[in-house]
């Protein structure tokens, strides 16, 4: 444990590049209303991939314990990573909320938070709070096994390929939902599914993979539903595996993904579980939160109750 003492600040890390840029064009406004709301804060702007983590963990050692990202789901994605690789404290002392600047803000419209910043930023004002569970993913990068945290949805497969194309666009500057639902479609042309084996509970699910989504949330992508009755505190994952559907089935079954009724499908299977490996002919890719990782094999758990989290409104099944 630290010896430094609990700072009362929120340290604050902005990605300035989050939204096209709107993390440091708006980061002016956003901090005139922490000033308003007398909200104390010591803010840090990131300057590359990764720093997110490093600050996190570089803040816990002296002695701050709730943290402010102010990006987008990728962002967030890092300042968990940073909360679970450090050992100066338990991550159930750390609290964590977000002004949503991304994208997607997929993470926060699960929520009730805000795009309007004198709503997110009321919501930390009030600072109501949730143990919220963290997925773990164990993947590979040739031979080498790596592991990454995730507080959302995690995917494998189609998913993957569309957020690696994404995330190309973005670091070139070019960010939209629009963007995203190009790729999307683009992606259904060159797209092969994968024969895999999906393991869950020791059950064995053999299938042509066309993609598997893994999660806390319910939402991705900008407002797709794949993981729709998602629970954030229940102790389990929500388990989709889209089965081999044609390119024409998935056009048409679009809206699915949307209004929540995506599990309805006859080739989509739903499960909960703590636990799921996917072994795969050929490399299947993931990513988790919208940041792109390695391939299969894959192995996913959960870590209940893991963190605190600022809310607006509170799921209910």
């Amino acid at each position: 444990m630290t010896k430094n003492r609990v700072r009362e600040e929120w340290f604050t890390i902005i990605n300035p590049n989050a939204g096209n840029g709107k993390g440091k064009k708006d980061w002016s406004r956003i901090l005139s209303l922490f000033e308003r709301e007398s909200i104390p804060i010591v803010s840090r702007f990131t300057r590359q991939k990764g720093q997110a983590m490093e600050f996190v963990r570089e803040s816990i050692g002296s002695g701050f314990r709730k943290f402010i990202s102010v990006g987008g789901d990728g962002t967030l994605n890092e300042v968990i990573n940073g909360i679970f690789t450090q050992e100066l404290c338990s991550p159930k002392e750390i609290v964590t909320a977000m002004i949503p600047v991304g994208t997607g803000n997929d993470w926060g419209r699960m929520f009730g938070i805000p795009l309007v910043y004198e709503g997110s930023v009321g919501i930390i004002k009030e600072n109501k709070q949730l143990l919220h569970d963290i997925g773990v993913i164990s993947y590979h990068e040739g031979n080498q096994q790596h592991k990454r945290y995730f507080i959302n949805i995690a995917g494998l497969g189609f998913e993957a390929l569309v957020v690696s194309k994404t995330n190309r666009q973005k670091e070139k500057g070019k960010s939209s939902k629009a963007i995203y639902f190009y790729n999307l479609l683009s992606s259904l042309i060159s797209y092969r599914k994968t024969e895999s084996d999906v393991i869950i509970d020791g059950r064995i699910l053999h299938s042509r993979v066309f993609s598997v989504n893994v999660g806390n949330g319910r939402y991705c992508g900008g407002g797709m539903r794949q993981t729709p009755d998602a629970l954030p505190d229940d102790g389990l994952l929500d388990i989709t595996v889209i089965k081999d559907m044609s390119r024409w089935e998935i056009i048409r079954s679009l809206k699915l993904l949307y209004d929540g009724t995506i599990l309805s499908h006859p080739k989509v299977d739903g499960y909960r579980s703590n636990n799921l490996l996917v072994e795969s002919e050929s490399p299947l890719y993931a990513e988790a939160d919208g940041e792109s990782l390695g391939h299969t094999p894959v192995s996913f758990s959960i870590i209940p109750a893991g963190t605190k989290i600022v809310y607006g409104k509170k799921l209910i099944q």
